[in-house]
């Protein structure tokens, strides 16, 4: 195997290691977070942190059961039967399951001299399927539960350390997420246009910079008024979701748990955009921002007109032009971006490529795995080439092209 390859199996190797690392952290700091509220008597405030971590979990590993039950028979020859399968995701066990999958898919394919391109194609596969799940467990979980801790902070007006290592954790889950998945998209890309390390940190940037301001306006009307945030949250979800489902989304493997991504991208939305359809997405990103932009203005509006109720513990002076200047900078890097980096692509359909499933028709050659599930999020992420767009028909299955 030439040097380079190596190295690649190398980094892929050490990313995997390491997200699941951060993702084991970020669960610790949680933990520990509702461990120190109940033993400082704030038995609200750990069953809060409790509830998103558990709500997250499950709806992880529905996800990830639902998928695996989608898979094609014999797409996973050393998976364990279907019961014991049941039995992990029961126990919240299936996404480090799978991230356990990954590591042993790719230290057989350190070990071969030379591997077969339908075992590079598998590892692939199975990365892109805890992209996926890492990124839906950040604005299920990670994104709320950094909300939760900054309203606790200013409510209470100290900063505990444990809260504080909270905050990191949780911004370095969000980091390795948006990282994570803008490699996932540009792994399903059918050509390697512009998009190298640049596009990728502005891309980062651009979404944690954007994110942050939304957080703290959402932590400060939190801090406010704590009975009244999750008629807000309920509000704006519900239009949210209605406007996912306008889009006829087509993600999952039947109507039934299509709900479960609607209810999902309806989340992720609250906080930041996610495009969900295909076409140029200028209009459709436009509404939402201005949405989310209309929504924050006024809770910190709120904020402002009420803030004498918050302890003076917090340096509130220094926190919202942060949040300004973080916005700001967060809107020029989206657009430079979208102006100069996001590349358009040729989608063109490969007969050679199906959903994990192995030909049975020629014993010659086996179809590689390709992860359609992954491969449509890229399709509605990057727009087709002008002189593709009309050539292209959309298939049968999770709305593939």
């Amino acid at each position: 195997m030439p040097w380079s390859s190596r190295a690649a199996l190398l980094r892929d190797l050490v990313l995997c290691v390491l997200g699941t690392a951060a993702f084991l952290l970020d669960l610790g700091a949680d933990l520990w977070a509702a461990v120190q509220y109940a033993l400082d008597g704030c038995y609200l405030w750990a069953a809060l942190v409790l509830a998103l971590l558990g709500l997250a979990s499950v709806a992880l590993q529905l996800f990830s059961w639902l998928w695996l039950r989608a898979d094609p028979a014999g797409l996973h020859e050393s998976q364990p039967p279907p019961r014991c399968l049941a039995l992990l995701h029961l126990l919240q066990l299936g996404y480090l399951y799978r991230c356990v999958q990954e590591l042993r898919q790719g230290l057989l394919l350190w070990q071969q001299e030379e591997p077969s391109e339908f075992d590079l194609a598998y590892a692939d596969f199975l990365s892109l399927d805890i992209s996926m799940l890492r990124l839906f467990e950040t604005f299920l979980e990670t994104a709320p539960q950094l909300t939760l801790v900054l309203a606790i902070m200013l409510q209470s007006g100290r900063a505990e350390y444990y809260q504080w290592f909270g905050i990191c954790t949780s911004f370095l889950g969000i980091s390795w997420a948006l990282l994570d998945y803008h490699r996932a998209l540009r792994t399903c890309l059918p050509s390697k246009p512009l998009l190298g390390l640049g596009s990728s940190v502005i891309y980062f940037l651009w979404n944690l910079l954007l994110l942050w301001p939304r957080v703290l306006a959402v932590a400060l009307f939190s801090a406010l008024f704590p009975s009244y945030v999750a008629l807000h949250f309920l509000g704006l979800w519900l239009v949210l979701l209605l406007w996912v489902w306008l889009q006829g989304t087509d993600f999952m493997p039947d109507p039934s748990s299509e709900w479960l991504y609607r209810v999902t991208v309806a989340t992720i939305l609250y906080f930041s955009w996610f495009n969900v359809a295909e076409g140029h997405t200028l209009g459709r990103a436009t509404i939402h921002f201005a949405f989310l932009l209309i929504d924050s203005i006024l809770l910190v509006v709120t904020w402002m007109t009420h803030s004498s109720w918050l302890p003076s513990g917090i340096p509130l002076q220094l926190w919202l032009p942060v949040g300004y200047g973080c916005f700001f900078l967060g809107l020029a890097l989206r657009l430079v971006y979208y102006r100069w980096l996001h590349p358009s692509c040729c989608w063109k359909p490969d007969p050679d490529q199906v959903d994990g499933a192995r030909s049975l028709l020629s014993p010659e050659r086996h179809q590689l795995p390709q992860n359609r599930r992954m491969t449509q999020l890229a399709q509605n992420f990057f727009p087709k080439a002008k002189d593709e767009a009309a050539s292209t028909v959309k298939g049968d299955v999770n709305g593939v092209l």
